[in-house]
Parts: C-alpha cells; structure tokens; sequence
C-alpha cells in the first residue's frame, strides 16, 4: 500500500509531480538541496491550486486537503526513510540521478519503491545504482504534469510485474492515463517528440518557413496540441538536446542534433526558463527571435 511519497528535485517535473500526488491523496514530501528552489516550488504549487480553484478544475475542499498533504524539505535521508515510494524528478545526468538513488538506497526501507521520472534513460542503469531492481521503474510524466494526462511507465529488465501494477495504480490515482513498455532507449514519446521537433530546427535551418508558420503547420495540419517551437520553448532546448545526443549515440544518425539547435543551446537561448529561446518572452507576448 502506498501512502508516503517523496518527490526528489523540485524544477519544473518535481513539483509537477509532487502536486498531482497530493491532489491525488498521497502524503508527499517535496525535497531539494536549494532552499530556494524549494520556496519557488512551493509559490508555484499555491499558484496552480489558485487558478485551478478559480477555473473551476478543483473545488476549495481539495485544495484545502491536498496543502496538509504537502510537505517542503531539504532532508532527503530523513524523508526516504519514511517513504513508501521515491519518485526521482533531477536533472537528466546519471551522475546526479547515481548519487540520489545511493543515498536512498541506504536510508528507504526495503519495501520501498524506486521510479526515476526520465524521458530517455535507461531504468535498467538507474537500478543498478540499487540494491532493488525489482522494484525500480521509470515514470515518465509529461510537462505540465497537472494538464498532461498522460505517464508513460517503463519496466526496466529486472522490474517485477507487482512493481509495475503497483505504480500505475499510483499514476491512476493521480488521475493520469497510463502505458506500460518495456525500456529500449526513448521510449514512445520521446523518440516521436526528438524526430518531430529536431526535423522541425533543419526546416528553420532551412528557411523552409518562420517559427510562427511551422508551428501552426503542425499544430493544425497534424492536430498537434502545441507546435514544436512552442513545444521545446516549455520543456527547455538543452534538455532537448541532452535527449537528442543520447538517442543519437543510442540510435544513430537519424537523431543527430540539428546545428542550429546546438547554436541556441550555445547562445544561453533556452526557452520559456531563460526569457528567449525560439520565441522572445522578455515582453508580454512571445515573439519569433531572428536566427
């Protein structure tokens, strides 16, 4: 039974996560090294409960009951000691992901469950950082995790089948649509994601057409909810390109990073996050930037 989650790494994911946890009646604590990051964390989660409670999308009993299951802190040994499952949401480098599973490695307790939120790595390497394989797995949420109601879950080699039940319950009861696979580099998502928006840099490389034109061509000529530009704007373009380098060393040529992509990368242009990305945000409303 699953009652405490513990949520490591409060960025754009972890916090994501920790309130669809919440919402969904876990008690979940939310834990980062940077106090700061934690305060940002917990401003936007109020923020989220706000608009959601004047939209409509959740009544003032939900909201009330999901900020007591909402805890802050900056102890990790101390939470995963307490935690029926550590959902992983750090930066996408193994050396990170290695030193948070080896510390709760040591301080959860042997019926815990481990789950790495990734979009690309391999939940077979993440559990070898373990002592528990078997109850290791990989949850891929989608941003923003309180709209996308999707989690695509994978089994790593020596994931159990009670593991993988275990956590689409959890992931249902957030209210999320699920899938499971099994691990090969990318997953779905990922690899469709990586194609279409890294095709759509070689088209503007290209001079095929403005931001504002590809965009709107796949959004409504593929039915696509947002347009790749916007896409990678919200998600970050180096996170884009940490994927596209892993997918490309993992699946060959096909995923090789567009040069122009590297350039923005470069060029500190990394989306929503930095103010300019694709698009300007420096102003009110987002702008197409000049190559």
């Amino acid at each position: 039974m699953i009652n405490n989650l513990v949520v490591v790494g409060s960025g754009v994911m972890g916090r994501g996560i920790a309130y669809v946890g919440a919402v969904g009646g876990y008690s979940v604590t939310l834990v980062d090294v940077n106090e700061s990051a934690l305060e940002n964390a917990r401003k936007e989660i109020n923020s989220i409960f706000e608009k959601g409670l004047s939209r409509c999308k959740i009544s003032a009993e939900t909201v009330e009951s999901s900020k007591k299951n909402l805890t802050y802190s900056t102890n990790l040994q101390g939470s995963a000691s307490g935690a029926d499952l550590v959902i992983e949401a750090v930066p996408e480098k193994a050396e990170i992901k290695k030193q948070v599973f080896e510390i709760i490695e040591e301080y959860a307790s042997e019926n815990c469950y481990f789950a790495t939120n990734t979009s690309t790595m391999s939940p077979t390497e993440i559990a070898s950082y373990t002592k528990r394989p078997e109850k290791t797995i990989a949850m891929h949420f989608f941003n923003p995790v309180h709209k996308m109601p999707l989690v695509e879950i994978i089994r790593g080699l020596e994931t159990s089948d009670e593991t993988a039940q275990v956590i689409k319950e959890v992931a249902e009861q957030m209210g999320k649509e699920t899938v499971v696979i099994n691990e090969f580099p990318g997953f779905v998502t990922s690899r469709i994601s990586a194609l279409v928006g890294n095709e759509a840099f070689y088209m503007l490389q290209e001079g095929l057409g403005s931001p504002e034109e590809i965009d709107k061509a796949i959004k409504f000529g593929l039915n696509y909810p947002m347009g790749p530009f916007e896409l990678v704007d919200l998600v970050g373009l180096d996170a884009r390109l940490n994927n596209l380098k892993y997918l490309h060393e993992k699946l060959g040529e096909k995923y090789r990073p567009a040069p122009l992509l590297e350039q923005y990368v470069k060029a500190g242009r990394l989306g929503r996050k930095s103010g300019k990305g694709v698009y300007d945000y420096t102003n009110k409303e987002k702008e197409a930037v000049k190559k």
